[in-house]
């Protein structure tokens, strides 16, 4: 990556810069799949944090559980869900603007007061693109997607997925601006451009053939 695309993905809409990475362990809860699913989505979260060098834990202090990973059918069932408007503002507006939009997917972020992320929603229609898709490459897109605060069209025209080896992999060099993103020397924070040159730097200077 260019210092200019990584710029690109985490600038906003309104031209903005802005990142973050989690502040505090992830605590995963998924619902509206079986077992055998849940295990496969929880796997490559683990991947996703263990790639990071981060850490997961078994409960949140404040709130349980802070990554939350609703599967749906339609998007009106999220306001069934008890006391989700609460930890999601604004949920009755986003439930007409995501069924306006016929939307299969939508993450929202909350941060705490170092602007780091404290808890993550993924909400996704498993409309016809997303049931075709194998659970673990959709698994391990979602991993990916909730592991920083990227832009809104971060991945627009790149997913965030490759194929090598007949497997379907984290793309290498996303895989490798997650793992630096992390790093204790940077902020967990911060809207300053020069930021993306700082990850760029020390992309470029990951030993070559470094695989994660």
């Amino acid at each position: 990556m260019t210092p200019e695309e990584i710029e690109a993905m985490f600038t906003r809409r309104d031209g903005s810069y802005g990142f973050a990475r989690w502040g505090r362990p992830i605590v995963p809860i998924v619902f509206g799949v079986e077992d055998e699913t849940l295990r496969v989505v929880k796997g490559a979260i683990e991947a996703a944090v263990t790639l990071a060098g981060h850490k997961m834990a078994e409960t949140d202090p404040e709130l349980g559980a802070n990554l939350m990973i609703f599967f749906l059918r339609e998007w009106r069932e999220l306001e069934d869900v008890p006391n989700l408007d609460r930890l999601v503002p604004g949920l009755g507006p986003l439930v007409e603007r995501l069924k306006g939009a016929d939307a299969n997917q939508y993450r929202a972020f909350r941060f705490d007061e170092d602007g780091a992320i404290q808890a993550a929603f993924v909400f996704l229609r498993m409309d016809r693109h997303l049931s075709d898709l194998p659970a673990q490459d959709l698994a391990l897109g979602q991993a990916a997607q909730v592991m920083l605060s990227w832009s809104e069209r971060a991945f627009a025209e790149r997913a965030p997925l490759a194929r090598a080896g007949g497997q379907t992999v984290l793309r290498p060099d996303l895989g490798e601006l997650i793992r630096v993103a992390y790093d204790p020397a940077l902020p967990v924070a911060t809207n300053d451009r020069a930021h993306a040159l700082r990850l760029y730097g020390r992309m470029q200077a990951a030993p070559q053939g470094d695989a994660h």
